[in-house]
């Protein structure tokens, strides 16, 4: 193939992802563009011209030269900051490529350590208003839901969150047995188990409804075909592993990697690089993880319902 034929990439095909959803690799590139911090920066005029440019190929009428790669780039754009179902530009702190940039601050704060009850505690509700404010900004509005369901779900998973946090605190406080330096080990390591019980409790309660109704399935070629609640079962699984994988390499791996540099030379004769040093393992911790863990599971999957194999809808909510 020539070189320039491999920049154009594969035929552009509206509303469709640009690489194979049926790989690790190929989902693990498609949520690379979504995540993309570079879209944040685009400007007004330029997204008005990724529009038009899909516009034009959606009615015949594009100009003469444009290209595939050119026409994926302005899906990518649009797709980033416009929301599918209310055509309405999504605020920048809860668009996909935002969560990373926005909740890498957050990160950090659950994960500073000698933490207080009350920082504690706001850690958390913030982590958990920051995760519902990005779900409902990317919901799906095809089928609108009722605010209460959404505001169950956040009360549920702060709830949870709030209790599991405080509480394995107040247990490693009164351990007698372990020393001052790990019972500090021990405590960056809490807000894992807080976080990812709290994104279950947040799944079971936003989409208990489904496991009772089934979700929509559809046939090879996209028709609805009726509704599965084995198909429901399946993508709430999926969901809930997502959500478990999600924050395991982003709340585990930085306390082992700071555990370890705080014991260097540089950090002990610096102790003031100690935040601007977590902040960035956590960056890198947080960039690496949301990739890898919403790549896992393909938003497409085949479910053998009955006779034959029907293609279910997922409509997986990865945050």
């Amino acid at each position: 193939m020539a070189e320039g034929a491999e920049e154009e990439g594969p035929p552009f095909q509206l509303g469709r992802p640009r690489f194979e959803q049926t790989s690790f690799y190929g989902r693990l590139r498609h949520f690379l563009d979504i995540i993309d911090p570079r879209t944040l920066f685009v400007t007004k005029s330029r997204l008005q011209e990724a529009v038009q440019l899909l516009e034009d190929y959606k009615h015949g009428t594009l100009a003469p030269g444009v290209t595939n790669k050119e026409l994926w780039k302005a899906q990518k754009i649009k797709q980033a900051i416009i929301h599918p179902d209310t055509n309405e530009t999504i605020f920048m702190p809860f668009r996909m490529s935002g969560y990373i940039p926005f909740g890498t601050p957050i990160v950090v704060g659950l994960l500073l350590p000698n933490q207080t009850l009350a920082s504690t505690v706001f850690w958390q509700w913030l982590n958990q208003s920051h995760n519902a404010c990005v779900n409902y900004a990317n919901r799906n509005a095809t089928k609108p839901s009722p605010t209460s369901k959404f505001i169950q779900g956040y009360l549920g998973a702060v709830i949870s969150a709030v209790s599991i946090a405080v509480g394995l605190n107040v247990l490693i406080q009164r351990a007698n047995h372990f020393t001052p330096a790990t019972r500090l080990l021990i405590q960056r390591f809490v807000p894992f188990p807080a976080v990812a019980s709290a994104n279950i409790c947040n799944v079971v309660l936003m989409r208990h409804t489904e496991l009772e109704e089934g979700i929509n399935v559809m046939d090879g070629d996209g028709n609805v075909v009726g509704s599965s609640r084995i198909a429901a079962r399946h993508a709430l699984l999926e969901t809930a592993l997502t959500r478990v994988v999600l924050p395991m390499p982003i709340l585990v791996l930085p306390p082992i990697i700071m555990s370890l540099l705080e014991k260097t030379s540089l950090l002990r004769s610096r102790p003031r690089l100690g935040l601007p040093v977590q902040s960035l393992v956590c960056l890198a911790a947080f960039g690496l993880a949301l990739p890898l863990a919403i790549s896992l599971f393909p938003q497409m999957s085949e479910e053998d319902l009955s006779l034959e194999q029907s293609r279910v809808q997922c409509s997986q909510c990865y945050i």
